[in-house]
């Protein structure tokens, strides 16, 4: 939003520095994103009026026009086309400097000379428009400067980032109520109409509202008298300064105070507007309307809520015929022209988000709708319209204001009361303000400020919508109070913590589990969340599926159940171009849907009603390793796993191979890694079921694939998880006695049980080695041996033979109790 500080000044006494201004607006939120300066460098443009256009043989894109300022007229070569014999236009001529530093020099184009130049309003700085020259007020002279005849004097241009949260600072008494209340000076209201007549409204025009959720207020004024012409200078030098171009006084005038006061307004001609009745409602399906841009517009109501897209709200006739689109652009049909003598004025109040909503869905901005959805002062309406009288009056004296303009209600915000007790100033700004102070403050921004038991009542303006209630209100006033006594004020403090940050338990094994794998050869890699149909069809067919409802493409828009298929995909794809002798590894989450066995449904909150019966997927973070180079086999990713478990500490892991197993593993040569005192699940070890290979493959090679499938919300959970204590063993002095066992064992009792049996027999046992699995000829069905290698020693002297028979009998007498017997 563009703010002159000339029109900034006739609210508030201004810094002189134009830097301190700019500082100033930027600490308040109001940032300054440029600067520009106009009426400077004008001092050598005088007012020529045209006598002669003819053209130029050979040039169709200029003209010769001869133009007099005073004295001889001059010739001047122009490409220019809005302008006519007679018109009042400026001239720069020979040496004349314009805004930017651009010095008029004699040139000669087309073998005709050119004595300086016909200027637009963009090049002198005055506006944005360089479609062609400036078209002068025809009762100005010729030969005057243009700074003296347009009362032009310098003035600085601020461009300013308004939030959206800021709907009273689109306007520039906005901005200057916040500069007055920053610098405590006083803040000067614009100038209202007055003296209605004694006529009332009522008996001439109508007005009302059949959907009061869509307009909460609709004020209409009726005026008489109106002369269609161009506006005074000053209006038209503010306009242009904003970046609105002038049109008439009329329209300038509704332009004019919405710039001003933030309220957009709507003149109609009433001699088109039929019964001179005005009423705001939901546009029906089908209906359409030429707007003010010359395009048609098909409106639509599709439902009857605000949720509801499609629905606009317009404004109908006595005739039930849309005249306009509400808050967003008017029609053509009532447009104000140079036969308009009555005007029916509209200022209301619209619902913000359905003026959104329509702008969006007919891609149609307009400075109006900018203003009305993010929330129009809705206590503004009646003195936008008194503002609109007093700056057409300037234009028209004799125009006539009927009293008692028509003003209907709807459905209106109502405006957030909070108290801010004692001590939140402080406790969020880190600073205490004086009550004094902080109702200063706010009284200058409007808010109604009252002394109570608590501490402070603050009700918030109804130009301030943004303002909540309760708590969360407390917070955005103590947010202005800390915004108009300044940022910068504030005491700078460094955060402290009772307790540095850092790695969780969780994170810092993640981590450790995560350099094991790279250290072992196994190369990192990302695959695909989202799946097909036909990709979880692989392993869990018939199974419930997580769904997305927007995923990016059709087709992949399941979540995952399992890395392995997406891993062994990107194996297979290597294998493809040669390249298949690596090792594949994911750290992933998978999905379980609620309702799949085994998953764990989970409730979500609903909001301040407590929970809801929502079930949200399980999600399951873990750790698949693919070893697919040659030679890989479940002895492989057995060494893998045995790594990790050393490197994690873990105490009591087996291998259960009556255990059931999940689709995708190899019958027979993998097995369940459970943890022998939790009985908690930890993952799965061994090798891919050979048909899952071959569809990875296309059937085209035959290879064993190792794999290796963790589950980290189990393994990295110290109460699932059984670790080893953390104190370190002291190896003793004396020499150690090593003996080895073969044990005939029944295949019921599993190896680790059975070194765990042998480790507990004596406390001369300081390890128990399994080295060797036979079974063959000469054992017993259902049997197999196994071979440890045991180590015996002794913290305090060396084992006497006597020890070390007496421990090799307590051995065999421990495992005799599970069934083992000596080979």
């Amino acid at each position: 939003m563009k703010v002159a500080r000339s029109w900034l000044a006739t609210f508030v006494d201004l810094p002189e520095s134009n830097d301190v201004l700019r500082e100033t607006l930027d600490d308040l939120g109001l940032v300054v994103e440029g600067v520009e300066v106009v009426g400077d460098g004008l001092d050598d443009v005088v007012v020529a009026r045209v006598e002669s256009i003819s053209a130029i043989p050979g040039a169709d894109r200029v003209r010769l026009v001869s133009a007099w300022a005073g004295g001889e007229p001059l010739d001047i070569v122009c490409g220019a086309m809005n302008f006519a014999v007679g018109d009042l236009v400026p001239l720069a001529p020979v040496g004349a400097v314009l805004p930017g530093g651009f010095e008029i020099a004699r040139r000669t184009m087309r073998g005709v000379v050119s004595n300086g130049m016909l200027c637009s309003g963009r090049e002198l700085g005055l506006g944005d428009d360089h479609s062609g020259l400036l078209i002068l007020d025809p009762s100005l002279t010729p030969g005057d400067h243009l700074t003296n005849a347009l009362g032009i004097s310098p003035d600085v241009i601020f461009d300013l980032s308004i939030e959206g949260n800021r709907p009273d600072a689109w306007s520039v008494a906005g901005v200057a109520r916040d500069l007055a209340t920053r610098l405590n000076r006083p803040w000067r209201d614009v100038a209202l109409a007055s003296g209605t007549s004694s006529v009332t409204t009522a008996s001439v025009a109508n007005a009302g509202i059949d959907d009061p959720d869509l307009c909460g207020r609709l004020t209409v004024s009726y005026l008489r008298g109106v002369r269609v012409g161009p506006s005074p200078t000053w209006v038209t030098r503010r306009l242009e300064g904003a970046g609105m171009r002038s049109i008439n006084n009329v329209v300038d005038a509704s332009n004019f105070v919405m710039l001003e006061l933030g309220q957009p307004t709507h003149p109609y001609d009433a001699s088109r507007v039929a019964g001179r009745t005005l009423r705001a409602r939901r546009a029906r399906e089908g209906e359409t309307l030429v707007t003010l841009d010359g395009v048609t517009r098909t409106l639509a109501r599709v439902g009857r809520g605000l949720g509801d897209t499609g629905e606009d709200c317009v404004i109908v006739d006595g005739d039930d015929q849309v005249l306009g689109l509400a808050g967003i652009m008017g029609g053509a049909s009532s447009e104000i022209d140079a036969s308009t003598t009555e005007v029916l004025l509209e200022a209301a109040y619209f619902e913000p988000m359905a003026i959104a909503r329509s702008s969006k869905r007919h891609g149609l901005r307009s400075e109006a709708s900018s203003r009305f959805e993010r929330g129009v002062d809705p206590e503004l309406a009646l003195r936008a319209a008194a503002r609109f009288v007093e700056i057409l009056r300037a234009s028209v004296p004799e125009l006539e204001w009927l009293g008692e303009p028509l003003d209907v209600r709807g459905s209106t915000p109502t405006p957030s009361s909070v108290v801010v007790r004692r001590g939140d100033v402080a406790r969020l700004l880190g600073e205490e303000l004086a009550d004094v102070e902080v109702t200063r403050l706010l009284e200058g921004l409007g808010f109604g400020v009252r002394a109570v038991t608590e501490g402070l009542e603050v009700v918030a303006p109804s130009s301030r919508p943004d303002v909540r209630a309760g708590a969360r209100g407390r917070a955005d006033v103590i947010e202005e109070i800390a915004r108009l006594h300044g940022y910068r004020r504030l005491p700078r403090r460094t955060p402290t913590w009772p307790q540095p940050g850092g790695l969780t338990i969780r994170q810092r094994e993640r981590r450790v589990l995560r350099d094991v794998v790279v250290d072992l050869g196994v190369l990192e890699v990302w695959t695909p969340t989202l799946g097909s149909d036909e990709d979880f069809d692989l392993l869990r067919r018939d199974r419930p599926r997580v769904r997305v409802t927007n995923p990016l493409a059709a087709d992949e828009s399941v979540l995952r159940a399992t890395m392995v298929t997406g891993i062994l995909s990107a194996w297979a794809r290597n294998v493809e171009r040669g390249l298949g002798d690596v090792a594949l590894g994911e750290f992933g989450v998978v999905f379980r849907h609620p309702d799949d066995e085994g998953a764990l449904a989970r409730e979500t909150r609903g909001g301040e009603g407590g929970r809801t019966s929502l079930k949200l997927p399980f999600e399951n973070e873990r750790l698949t390793v693919v070893l697919g180079r040659s030679g890989d086999d479940a002895t492989r990713a057995l060494r893998l796993w045995s790594s990790i478990a050393g490197r994690l500490n873990l105490d009591d892991v087996v291998l259960n191979e009556q255990a059931p197993l999940p689709p995708g593993w190899h019958p027979t040569r993998s097995a369940t890694i459970e943890d022998a005192r939790t009985h908690a699940v930890l993952g799965y070890v061994g090798e891919a079921d050979p048909d899952l290979v071959d569809h990875a493959l296309g059937g085209n090679v035959e290879r064993r694939v190792a794999m290796l499938d963790v589950d980290l919300d189990v393994l990295l959970d110290p109460t699932r998880a059984t670790r080893r204590s953390e104190f370190t063993m002291i190896p003793s002095r004396y020499p150690s006695a090593m003996m080895d066992l073969a044990l005939v064992a029944p295949d019921a009792l599993s190896a680790h049980e059975l070194a765990r049996v042998l480790r507990e027999a004596s406390p001369l046992v300081e390890e128990v080695r399994l080295f060797d699995v036979y079974r063959g000829a000469g054992l017993a069905s259902g049997s197999r041996s196994l071979a440890f290698a045991i180590r015996l020693s002794a913290i305090d002297r060396t084992l006497s033979e006597e020890e070390v028979t007496e421990a090799r009998q307590a051995l065999l007498d421990s495992a005799a109790t599970r069934g083992a017997v000596l080979r």
